[in-house]
């Protein structure tokens, strides 16, 4: 299915090294970000107070949310929690204040919002740092997996040049988004890290598209140099990629607008590795190929040389 089909090429990589400069300019820019301010995480991450309260009736969670930060409630998640009678509030680890009078202020709060309604107090746990540190490893043990996955993967199905190509333009995306996180001070958590880990295997779910387009090139014209390949297996590929990523981006922008403050970072993270994904699908990951030195001759198996009087298979004349 296309929208349109561009007949002329368009000359991507006659700017190739313009867009690597680009690439290296904003892969060290979000490193220094996150070097310099690092991540605002999550209490999934640096521990805290979980309160759990029901209601009577439906909670107004916006309300509640509105409440606590009047409070003096920073960066306080309020989110239902089995019905919409059931709330759970995770409070972030705070200085100089004691656990286990955080219940009781949490309480004082939501009693403000709504006299005719008093919660009632079902739960509160503590969340402690250690906790936080097994989530953090556990998912920087994730995103190594996936990488080392589809690391294998690429180099099984293409070559290895493309396999290291494609990963160096996917890392470039996760840290392009993990440093919007820390420049912006977002706040860092796990639905965030699970945007993360889709992005990677989106974004090389685009670079598998190209490349498959650029071997089928190699194989079926021969007249072709590197970059010309690569200018037609990217313009050739251009009005999926606007479908597919077009298409996605209607359901992420729905979450962003509609989804509330429990899904904002989710599918802001997404919003931003959709961009820099096709970014990096096309003006990172091919430039990358051709630095490498791609060429038909990896795809095309030379012919054996034959005794004179012999067939193909190996029959005498």
């Amino acid at each position: 299915m296309e929208f349109f089909r561009i007949r002329k090429d368009i000359p991507f990589m006659r700017h190739a090294l313009v867009f690597n400069v680009i690439s290296l300019l904003t892969f060290f820019a979000a490193v220094f970000f996150l070097a310099t301010k690092g991540l605002h995480l999550s209490i999934e991450f640096t521990g805290g107070t979980l309160v759990e309260v029901g209601y009577t009736q439906s909670a107004d969670i916006e309300k509640i949310r509105k409440q606590l930060d009047a409070d003096g409630f920073v960066d306080t998640q309020v989110q239902n929690f089995g019905s919409s009678r059931d709330v759970l509030i995770r409070v972030p680890l705070a200085k100089d204040t004691e656990t286990a009078k955080v219940g009781a202020r949490v309480m004082e709060s939501l009693a403000r919002v709504s006299a005719g309604d008093t919660p009632s107090l079902k739960r509160v746990e503590f969340v402690g740092p250690q906790v936080g540190k097994e989530l953090a490893e556990d998912g920087a043990m994730a995103l190594l997996l996936v990488v080392v996955g589809i690391v294998i993967y690429l180099a099984l199905r293409f070559e290895w040049r493309f396999a290291v190509s494609a990963i160096i333009a996917n890392l470039h995306d996760v840290v392009i988004i993990l440093g919007f996180f820390a420049f912006f001070q977002w706040e860092f958590s796990l639905p965030v890290l699970a945007a993360v880990l889709a992005v990677l295997g989106y974004s090389v779910n685009e670079s598998v598209v190209v490349f498959d387009r650029v071997r089928e090139t190699f194989k079926k014209k021969r007249g072709m140099s590197t970059p010309e390949v690569l200018n037609h297996a990217i313009t050739s590929t251009i009005s999926r990629t606007i479908i597919t990523h077009g298409s996605t981006q209607m359901m992420v922008t729905s979450m962003l607008i509609f989804g509330g403050a429990a899904l904002h970072y989710f599918a802001l993270a997404l919003t931003i590795g959709i961009l820099f994904g096709i970014y990096s699908s096309v003006l990172v990951a091919s430039p990358l190929v051709m630095w490498m030195g791609v060429s038909r001759e990896q795809f095309i198996k030379p012919k054996k040389d034959r005794p004179e009087g012999m067939t193909d298979d190996g029959a005498v004349v």
